[in-house]
């Protein structure tokens, strides 16, 4: 039985930088049993309804702009996979989800960067899933647990967002990337660490009211909705495993956890 993962994936430049985080990503293939796919909801696909792509060729989406030209000429292109998009369609309509199917969007960086690393040779069929960050965090865990039984088809389950995302900071001028991390990050990733190991979903649920600046680490709430994806996916019983724990910019904290 796979664990669930949420990765924090950072900037598009993760995939370029040589950072804690960029290394702990590329070794992460080899800490896993080799999925036969991956699923993967992404903090940068934003839907009405849970939404699945199944295009006939997962193309790389370079959704951002006013980076290096080498960032551009990077491609990710693992198989699609249509039928285990259309079965988890069907699962979560059958969970209540209004789910529907894209077929022809690709991949975008919440997706392909953290896999590019973790898995270079793009051979395991990839079907990303959406978050709808109107709906917050209880929606999300729910949405996770109709994807369980995945787990036991050999499918991974992924959350890719960001542990902490306020970049509304870059306005103030840009950081280095090794940057001393600020006070409120520290306070509010020890707190949803404390709680998650603790495995108090409640509080998890309601961070942004209980938990040291929730809501300033997160102005907007879809680069943490994946979390709960992972965390409903493995089930209420499920052991927290934190992999990796880094900060960029001061503020951007690079957390990587596993359940199951």
């Amino acid at each position: 039985m796979l664990p669930t993962l949420f990765l924090s994936h950072g900037s598009p430049m993760t995939a370029l930088s040589d950072t804690p985080a960029r290394d702990f990503l590329r070794g992460l293939g080899g800490l896993l049993p080799r999925p036969e796919a991956i699923l993967v909801a992404s903090a940068h696909w934003e839907t009405q309804a849970p939404m699945l792509n199944a295009p006939p060729r997962n193309d790389t989406i370079h959704d951002f702009y006013g980076f290096p030209k080498e960032l551009y000429t990077l491609h990710y292109t693992p198989p699609s996979a249509p039928a285990l998009a259309e079965q988890v369609a069907q699962g979560l309509r059958a969970a209540g989800f209004a789910a529907g199917i894209d077929a022809g969007r690709g991949l975008d960086h919440g997706t392909w960067v953290p896999l590019m690393l973790a898995y270079p040779r793009a051979e395991i069929p990839v079907v990303q899933l959406s978050v709808q960050s109107h709906l917050g965090p209880a929606h999300h865990l729910a949405l996770g647990a109709a994807l369980a039984p995945l787990r036991a088809q050999g499918v991974l389950v992924v959350g890719s967002g960001s542990f902490t995302h306020d970049l509304r900071r870059f306005r103030r001028g840009m950081p280095e990337i090794d940057a001393p991390e600020a006070q409120d990050v520290t306070a509010f990733s020890d707190w949803m660490d404390e709680k998650l190991r603790a495995g108090d979903v409640a509080a998890l649920l309601d961070y942004r009211r209980l938990a040291p600046f929730g809501a300033e680490e997160h102005p907007t709430e879809e680069h943490l909705l994946p979390l709960y994806v992972a965390m409903g996916a493995a089930g209420p019983s499920a052991a927290v495993k934190r992999l990796h724990s880094s900060t960029e910019y001061s503020f951007l904290r690079m957390d990587a956890y596993e359940f199951g």
